[in-house]
């Protein structure tokens, strides 16, 4: 059986999964039957944004998803490396020529290019990190090969928020975003929110700088890649009392770093994407925590789903709930924080899975 007679031969299932993209989520991928009966010749890709596969972040998380899921299968996959936002739509395009049965683009900057490629190759499917599709007119669109990989960050940056509020020394904390997409703001909104719900409970007034959630401005570098962009937002934030930052700046958060170290000022940085602690262990003595996006088990799973032929474009959404999202461990901050706030953190993530708080931002995927 060749490639593309067992695409053709798997698109009704993906038709029968479909559902209205911003209406609807789909649970957690199943991992009911993965990995046998695979054929060898089934060929998964991946397409990176501009900060590459070793970014510390969502590049190399969603990097070690199809790594897993290849390993599982036996079988090799094709990666494709951008280098500047110009590639995006030829490195998509080179993996659909290549003969990908799957491409997996990483990052909302590579929404449109996957659009593009999806529309144009009807029998390749894709899955999207951290973005759903829309028109040029920017209506929501939806594709019987496109599934996208959402995840609400607000939930679990809500509980780094309470975190930092309840360990900051100051009563000042920061954060600041690369660009001013959903898929950055959504940390941010949590965070401030975390923080305002602290303040209520427990009658502090710690504050937070960069980021107004009302009005949805704040401190942004511009992109993600100037790693000193990133040390001269935080030492403005450091300047200003913060003790706590959250950079939401992908590998910025080096940025971060130097300008605590050059403070010589006990501050702490709350990571995204992936635990810090793990993937850029030189600066450990300085994660309180992370927000996590599980990224890694949630690509692997898509992937040997496509692979059986299971594939479905319903949206996936990671949440506390299905611990697609949450907080890392507190590592060598553990002996700073109160534990009294952490069994506050623990009631406060099982009310939001209840449904009992619920916790909103203008870029919560519906």
């Amino acid at each position: 059986m060749t490639i593309m007679k067992r695409r053709v031969a798997f698109s009704g299932l993906a038709t029968l999964g479909v559902v209205a993209l911003l209406a609807a989520c789909a649970p957690a991928p199943t991992d009911e039957g993965s990995g046998s009966g695979a054929e060898s010749d089934y060929l998964p890709c991946i397409v990176s944004d501009f900060g590459g596969f070793d970014d510390k972040s969502f590049n190399q998380s969603s990097f070690e998803g199809i790594t897993k899921a290849s390993d599982e299968l036996g079988i090799e996959f094709q990666q494709a490396e951008s280098k500047s936002e110009d590639q995006y739509g030829p490195n998509v395009s080179s993996m659909v020529d290549q003969g990908c049965d799957f491409v997996l683009t990483v990052g909302f900057a590579l929404a449109n290019a996957t659009r593009d490629a999806a529309q144009a190759a009807p029998d390749t499917n894709f899955a999207l990190i951290d973005s759903a599709l829309s028109n040029d007119d920017f209506s929501p669109l939806e594709l019987e090969n496109v599934k996208p990989v959402l995840y609400d960050t607000a939930q679990a940056a809500f509980l780094a928020g309470y975190l930092a509020a309840g360990t900051s020394k100051t009563g000042v904390v920061g954060t600041f975003g690369g660009l001013q997409f959903p898929s950055v703001t959504i940390f941010m909104d949590g965070f401030v929110d975390g923080v305002a719900y602290h303040n209520e409970k427990k009658g502090t007034n710690v504050t937070v700088l960069g980021w107004d959630k009302a009005a949805q401005t704040g401190l942004f570098a511009g992109g993600f890649d100037d790693i000193n962009q990133g040390k001269a937002l935080s030492t403005g934030l450091i300047d200003g009392g913060a003790d706590i930052i959250l950079p939401v700046a992908g590998p910025l958060f080096q940025g971060t770093a130097q300008a605590i170290q050059d403070s010589g000022k006990d501050v702490a940085i709350i990571g995204v994407d992936s635990d810090l602690f793990e993937t850029t262990p030189e600066f450990a003595s300085l994660y309180l925590t992370s927000v996590l996006k599980q990224m890694t088990d949630a690509t692997e799973q898509i992937i040997l789903d496509d692979a059986e032929g299971t594939f479905s474009a319903d949206p996936y959404v990671g949440t506390l709930e299905n611990k697609g999202v949450d907080i890392a461990p507190l590592h060598d901050w553990e002996s700073k924080v109160d534990p009294a706030v952490m069994t506050e953190i623990e009631a406060i993530k099982a009310d939001i899975i209840s449904g009992t708080l619920k916790i909103e931002s203008p870029a919560t995927p519906k």
